[in-house]
């Protein structure tokens, strides 16, 4: 079992966004900090940073953010991108401003890239990221694809294969599936996660993708969370997207 990480307040709010540690001091000072409806006097005090913290502490009279340790997942939007750095709407702007201000820094795990919308994983903790992006983790995911031309018909076989070479790489990539829904649209499931892979794969067979929309990570299913919003994700649903640990 491992143990609960316990830190000093003015540091864990500091971390959080909540302002400067000298500033958190200050709310300590005024009474603004509670912890189980008692007030905290010491922003020396060492905190445990559980779980239930949000629902134990308040900061002015309201929930603490979600503590570190958080993962969420978010409907991207078309246009929006997945990064710190580039011009235009960015998917750190759909989160509270005070988020943006957290360290560690929430990132996404993976990418959508610009004109692909659907379900992003979001999170804090880079043990969670590195291990739902490992290339060993072959976490499946599926994605909406709604094509410019009919499909042929060949073209679930091909990719089920694991001998598709794409244009400019030198191994082949590992079998997917495709599900046919009509002559234009189909789900494509992939188990890695190479640069443009869904297009490419398209490009291979003679087709253009015209949209792509990500639904499902192992899983997790986006459902009916509306673009542009996100919700925090519980132990269940990250049991959704990880593989068993082997020999547990």
């Amino acid at each position: 079992m491992s143990k609960t990480p316990t830190f000093r307040l003015d540091r864990l709010l500091a971390n959080m966004g909540y302002g400067s540690r000298r500033e958190v001091q200050q709310l300590v000072h005024a009474g603004l900090v509670t912890l189980d409806g008692e007030t905290i006097e010491d922003a020396d005090d060492r905190i445990a940073v559980t779980r239930d913290l949000s629902e134990r502490m308040l900061i002015r009279g309201k929930p603490l953010d979600p503590p570190p340790g958080l993962a969420l997942m978010l409907h991207k939007p078309l246009g929006v991108t997945c990064s710190h750095k580039e011009a235009g709407p960015l998917v750190y702007g759909l989160l509270p401003e005070r988020w943006r201000h957290r360290d560690p820094a929430i990132s996404t795990i993976g990418r959508l890239d610009k004109e692909t919308s659907g379900l992003l994983l979001m999170t804090d903790d880079g043990a969670l990221l590195h291990r739902v992006i490992s290339p060993r983790a072959h976490i499946p995911k599926r994605y909406h694809v709604t094509l410019d031309r009919p499909l042929r018909g060949d073209e679930a076989e091909i990719f089920a294969a694991g001998t598709l070479m794409l244009e400019g790489e030198d191994k082949p990539l590992l079998p997917a599936r495709m599900e046919t829904l009509s002559e234009t649209s189909a789900y494509l499931t992939l188990t890695e996660g190479r640069y443009h892979q869904v297009r490419r794969m398209f490009a291979a067979v003679g087709n253009h993708v015209n949209a792509l929309h990500r639904d499902r990570i192992g899983e997790l299913a986006l459902g009916d969370l509306e673009p542009g919003r996100y919700r925090l994700l519980t132990e269940a649903d990250l049991a959704l997207i990880l593989p068993p640990v082997k020999g547990v």
